[in-house]
This record gives structure tokens, sequence and C-alpha cells, in this order.
């Protein structure tokens, strides 16, 4: 099985709790993420914790360790977003994102923000919370 891990699980793994705790086992069991994800986590940290750059960097350094190299954001990758955002009526973003988990072969996605159990093709959505 392997793992692609949504924006939401890094933001918490940023944080302490129960749900810190759970996102932090799923970042050290490895697996993927994407460019576009490692983005949106940087603008959280900066915008909504008001992490300083040097913070924000070393969050990312972290991630980018435990991780597999992060997946890119391609010409492929969005034409493929399109079609998943129109045949599935997700927002853009979310369609880039299973995209991206798609592209790099993965099965689950790990995320709170879309429907749990939800599959597209061989790929299934798991929000680790429930």
């Amino acid at each position: 099985m392997s793992l692609f891990l949504d924006t939401n699980i890094l933001v918490y793994a940023q944080q302490a709790g129960a749900k810190a705790d759970r996102a932090n086992d799923l970042l050290s069991q490895g697996g993927f993420t994407s460019v576009q994800v490692l983005n949106e986590l940087a603008n959280v940290l900066r915008k909504k914790f008001n992490r300083d750059w040097s913070d924000v960097e070393a969050a990312l350094d972290d991630i980018r360790d435990a991780l597999e190299e992060p997946l890119p954001l391609t010409l492929v990758t969005h034409r493929a977003a399109l079609q998943i955002a129109r045949d599935h009526g997700l927002s853009f973003y979310d369609a880039m994102i299973v995209a991206s988990a798609l592209e790099g072969g993965c099965s689950v996605l790990v995320s709170e923000d879309l429907q749990n159990g939800r599959a597209f093709g061989a790929l299934t959505i798991k929000n680790p919370f429930l």
C-alpha cells in the first residue's frame, strides 16, 4: 500500500494533540506528496500559523526527508486534473491532488477533506481521523 499525504495531514503534523499524533504516525510510514501540497503547507504555516520563514523551511525539509521525492506539477497532471474535476465534481485543486496521487501509483490518498472511501480507479480516499 502506497500512501499519498494531503496538505491537511501535513498541517496536523506541525501541531500538538491526537490528530497531530496520528498525522505524525502516518508521516513516519513514508509515502508520497506533491509539490502542490508542499506549496499549500508553506502558505498555511505562514498565513494561518504566522510561522517565520526559517520555521517553514525546516518543516518542509523534515517532510521531504520523511517522504519520497515530491511528485511534480506537470502539464500531464494539469490535464488529468481537469478531467477528474469535470467528471467527478471535485474542485480543481482537489483534482490536482487526486491526479498526482494516481500518477504516483499510490493506492491510498490520506485526507480529511475528501470523501472517505471514495475511489478513483485504484486510488481510495481514507480519512485517518474517523
